[in-house]
């Protein structure tokens, strides 16, 4: 998007109205706010519905199968976000995909509401993932097109909306994990459901009026004749797939293990392929490959960052679900309120750094040093999990302030990292991969769950200082690495801050 449209676009939207923001921003923060409250709700007992015993309301997995499952639906959930960029970047817009994504999420929930077993189970995790592709990026892209290039409101725009996605997040394990946890996890997956009812009924209620033209442009629409060969090979190479899945299944070949190990790999292969084509294309200019060549290492530190603190829902759920004193201060605590720590800690401090930058203005630091400082504190996140096991061995059960500890660290990384990576992405973004660019940040999510499925298989209570100490010190150690070529990184940004 040239500056001439992105000005036009931001003119189009009534810019006062939302916290001294423009308007339209009222209405992604609660539509976001309810999609995150049903997908975190959703997650927040998922794991404990998989390995749970059948007698308990659950499918009875094996619990390392059940990680390596919430693992890979997670990067598929992120990956997805390639398919919704590109219909956004080339056939619909961002504000439409926006809507049929959230669709698509509703009836996932839906699935999963009834009592229809693994075949419910894998069914719902499609709809998900599908629908969530198709929101997820192009939401957060409607932000960026809500304020000029040059506004100074940008990044405390970026984390105000995180600000509401934690909020969804937040609610969400108190209720949807008190249901699912005490009573049925259906009735919980059904609350979730109605959730995302509610997103798309603000979105629809209110798009006209505060988001203007924000997400209306197809940045590089597909010709008639492209429609037509697009769609056919894309029927081929669906049906295709469908007959090799089904014949691998029936005959054994493709089983969770060999899946899990093939998204793992796409999960690294697709990143790179995607980096290689915008910066080949024609429709690159000299600055954006520029551009580019700087975002690759933030790229990758992302992909540390969110490895750590994606495990908030895997490792540190099992954790909390079996490691720790659930009996407190004197009330019965719900292994899935711990989720709500992440989001909880946002909330509060979200306000603090989105004022921080807006006083700093020119004077805060660069991207990659927020990106870098982000990665240190991950690490240490990771790091204080080691002394409980340390102190006392691990057949105790650990005071639940552990986990808090853990979850307070990651969150500052994530205030430093987050909200900085999805504003960094809007402004180096190339022109004709706008979408697309979003897609790929969140593809950093994608590769780091799916690196995650593998490692998630190494954790037990007896390798837990191992496990924490080693992936928490690489964390640092990247950290340090990023800031040393944080100067550097700046001058491919071409003055981009």
């Amino acid at each position: 998007m040239d500056h001439n449209n992105n000005q036009e676009i931001a003119e189009s939207v009534p810019q006062k109205g939302f916290f001294g923001h423009p308007k339209g921003l009222f209405t992604l923060f609660f539509t976001e706010f309810w999609e995150r409250f049903s997908y975190y709700g959703m997650r927040a007992i998922l794991i404990y519905y998989m390995y749970y015993a059948i007698s308990e309301g659950g499918l009875g997995m094996n619990q390392t199968t059940a990680a390596s499952i919430m693992a890979i639906y997670g990067s598929l959930v992120y990956m997805s976000g390639i398919i919704g960029g590109w219909i956004a970047d080339r056939l619909l817009g961002t504000k439409r995909t926006v809507f049929f994504g959230g669709i698509l999420i509703m009836f996932g929930h839906i699935a999963l509401s009834f009592p229809g077993g693994i075949a419910a189970l894998f069914l719902s995790m499609a709809l998900i993932v599908i629908g969530t592709g198709l929101l997820k990026p192009n939401v957060s892209s409607v932000v960026g097109d809500l304020y000029s290039k040059d506004d100074n409101r940008r990044d405390a725009g970026f984390s105000i909306f995180v600000m509401g996605i934690n909020l969804g997040a937040l609610i969400a394990p108190l209720i949807v994990g008190t249901l699912g946890q005490k009573y049925n996890f259906h009735l919980g997956f059904g609350v979730a459901a109605i959730g995302m009812f509610i997103g798309l009924v603000i979105f629809l209620a209110t798009r006209k009026k505060y988001l203007g033209l924000a997400g209306s442009q197809v940045p590089n629409p597909l010709s008639d004749d492209e429609k037509r060969k697009i769609f056919f090979r894309f029927g081929i190479s669906i049906v295709v797939i469908i007959i090799i899945g089904a014949i691998s299944i029936y005959t054994g070949m493709l089983t969770i293990d060999r899946f899990t190990m093939l998204i793992s790999i796409f999960g690294i292969l697709i990143p790179a392929v995607y980096f290689i084509m915008m910066f080949r294309s024609k429709k690159t200019t000299a600055d954006e490959r520029s551009n580019l060549i700087a975002y690759i290492p933030l790229f990758i530190a992302a992909i540390m960052f969110w490895a750590i603190e994606e495990q908030g829902s895997i490792i540190l759920a099992q954790y909390a679900d079996q490691r720790t004193q659930l009996n407190f201060a004197g009330m019965k605590l719900e292994s899935s309120w711990f989720q709500s720590l992440n989001p909880l800690f946002i909330v509060i401090f979200a306000p603090i750094f989105a004022w921080m930058w807006v006083k700093l203005g020119n004077r805060q630091p660069s991207t990659p040093m927020k990106f870098s400082i982000g990665l240190i504190f991950a690490g240490l996140s990771f790091i204080v999990m080691i002394a409980p096991a340390y102190i006392n061995g691990v057949e105790s059960l650990v005071n639940p302030m552990w986990l808090v500890l853990s979850f307070f660290l990651v969150v500052i990384g994530e205030l430093l990292l987050s909200p900085v990576g999805l504003s960094a992405t809007t402004k180096l973004a190339p022109a004709a991969f706008s979408a697309q660019t979003m897609s790929l940040w969140f593809l950093s999510n994608a590769s780091a769950q799916a690196i995650n499925a593998q490692l998630v298989k190494l954790y037990k209570p007896e390798t837990e200082i191992i496990y924490f100490g080693a992936i928490g010190v690489i964390s640092i150690l990247l950290g340090l690495i990023l800031f040393a070529m944080s100067p550097k990184i700046s001058t491919y940004m071409k003055g981009t801050r």
